[in-house]
């Protein structure tokens, strides 16, 4: 029964995780032709928000889960992802954005309804295998978007989030957030893996 619940879960996840980002795409690139944009354009915008690219991440893993391939340290990655993308955007982002119609819709589903949708279905995965390993693989995708956001600004002078803005805030007060986001998201990581252990001895399935 359980088996089933987590997949039926994966198989909602995987189906919201694409639709949701199709929608994005199209959005955007509406948004960008309207303002004399190109198609690569609009691509070069989408894949420049770190809400995109964790979906997307999320999305393979619940896809790889439904194709019963196994996927622990991915997982595990995908769900810390999941949690800051909802936390950040819940604490810093939300109150100034104000989205409408379709763009309402896709904000919902890649902010709010996936990082449920991947908690729930880690929560429902067998626990206990969650090593250092696990802790510093995820880290990757945060730290490396950091990274990847400042060098796509150096080039096109656009920066998806204020606090990664280096021509307003200098790169010594972005370094800053950057490593601020690595240590939060590091207390997450840790935070997990304590959870990962208490359900293992609370007599969750162990991986195989």
């Amino acid at each position: 029964m359980r088996n089933r619940v987590t997949l039926f879960v994966a198989i909602a996840g995987m189906a919201l995780g694409w639709s949701a980002l199709l929608l994005q795409l199209a959005l955007t690139l509406t948004t960008i032709a309207a303002q004399g944009g190109t198609s690569l354009d609009g691509l070069w915008r989408y894949f420049g928000y770190f809400t995109v690219i964790a979906n997307i991440f999320a999305s393979i893993i619940l896809t790889c889960a439904v194709l019963r391939q196994k996927q622990q340290r991915g997982e595990f990655a995908a769900v810390a992802t999941m949690i800051l993308v909802g936390v950040v955007y819940s604490l810093l982002l939300r109150e100034p954005w104000d989205p409408r119609g379709w763009q309402k819709v896709a904000d919902v589903a890649l902010h709010d309804a996936m990082p449920v949708i991947v908690t729930l279905f880690w929560l429902l995965r067998p626990h206990g295998g969650v090593r250092g390993g696990a802790i510093a693989a995820s880290l990757v995708l945060p730290l490396g978007y950091c990274a990847y956001a400042m060098a796509r600004g150096g080039i096109d002078g656009w920066y998806p989030y204020l606090f990664l803005d280096v021509a307003k805030l200098g790169a010594t007060r972005v370094t800053l957030n950057c490593l601020g986001i690595g240590l939060a998201f590091l207390a997450l990581a840790l935070l997990l893996a304590g959870l990962d252990r208490a359900l293992a001895r609370q007599g969750a399935p162990q991986p195989a």
